[in-house]
């Protein structure tokens, strides 16, 4: 475990090994908590969240898959989101929020300075929780507004939902990255995110991976990468009842417009935002956010 990163998965945590985990948040010694199926206590969790608003350095935090049991936990997140500044990752992937949960944290996430990327993915979401991550897209100023959601299983959206989400990234987001994986969306839905993507400025990943769709929605995206310029490098298509020979057209066609983009950007500097900016001698980390349900924060030694 390199420092900085507390990762834990499937364990029970003491007492004591909590108290030491908030110890760690607010002395500024963690970056990146995961503690992905882990159970504690509600009291314990309780003090979690207190770290978590006094931490001036947690960029990630992965609570996936049930450590969020219950809106007494929703609601104690929400607090210690409101306390915090740092932050910029939040996974709640498997974790039964519901509309009624998410109604109870979204205030917090609203307001917070620094979130750029959210996974929400197999919540329990319905259309009234897709409203919500709506208001939580279009930058005010003060925040950057998310660059990357994941909403992978959540089959209780409607196509009202669906239609709502693609207006709202396609109007003034800063997505950039998009999973909708394994939701039942089928070709009417995804013929209104390809004009979504059309319309975007900043999508480059859009994951539609076992959403039930046709050649028919293909073909459709197929057009839009070929007829019309977007920033999108990566479309995915897997596990859904299309032929090999459309999507191989449509990754060849994405892999052209990378190419062109690299060769018109030879030898130009990259734009510092998009670079991690160093942290002194010694020791340097590039962390890099992956945007799955279960992607941990990777960490690069430089």
């Amino acid at each position: 475990m390199l420092p900085g990163s507390i990762q834990m998965s499937g364990e029970t945590l003491s007492g004591a090994e909590v108290r030491g985990v908030c110890e760690g948040l607010a002395e500024g010694t963690v970056r990146l908590l995961s503690l992905r199926g882990c159970h504690l206590s509600d009291r314990d969790f309780g003090r979690l969240c207190q770290g978590v608003s006094q931490s001036p350095s947690l960029v990630q935090l992965n609570l996936n898959l049930g450590v969020v049991s219950g809106a007494a936990r929703v609601q104690q997140l929400a607090q210690g989101l409101l306390a915090n500044r740092s932050l910029q990752s939040l996974f709640l992937h498997g974790n039964s929020l519901t509309d009624g949960g998410l109604s109870l944290l979204s205030p917090a996430l609203a307001v917070h300075p620094s979130l750029v990327s959210l996974d929400l993915g197999d919540c329990m979401l319905g259309d009234e929780g897709i409203g919500l991550i709506c208001g939580l897209l279009p930058p005010d100023g003060a925040k950057p507004g998310l660059r990357e959601l994941t909403l992978s299983a959540n089959p209780a959206v409607t196509c009202a939902g669906w239609a709502r989400l693609a207006i709202a990234v396609a109007h003034s987001s800063q997505i950039r990255t998009l999973n909708l994986d394994y939701n039942p969306l089928g070709d009417h839905i995804a013929s209104m995110l390809a004009v979504c993507v059309a319309s975007s400025r900043t999508l480059e990943v859009l994951d539609l991976e076992g959403t039930g769709l046709t050649n028919q929605s293909a073909q459709i995206l197929l057009d839009m990468v070929q007829n019309y310029p977007t920033p999108l490098k990566s479309l995915v298509l897997s596990e859904n009842n299309i032929s090999a020979d459309l999507q191989q057209q449509i990754a060849d066609l994405l892999s052209e417009g990378e190419e062109d983009e690299e060769c018109d950007g030879r030898g130009q500097e990259r734009p510092a935002t998009e670079r991690e900016p160093r942290q002194g001698p010694g020791l340097h980390r590039v962390l890099l956010t992956t945007g799955l349900g279960d992607g941990l924060l990777a960490e690069t030694e430089m």
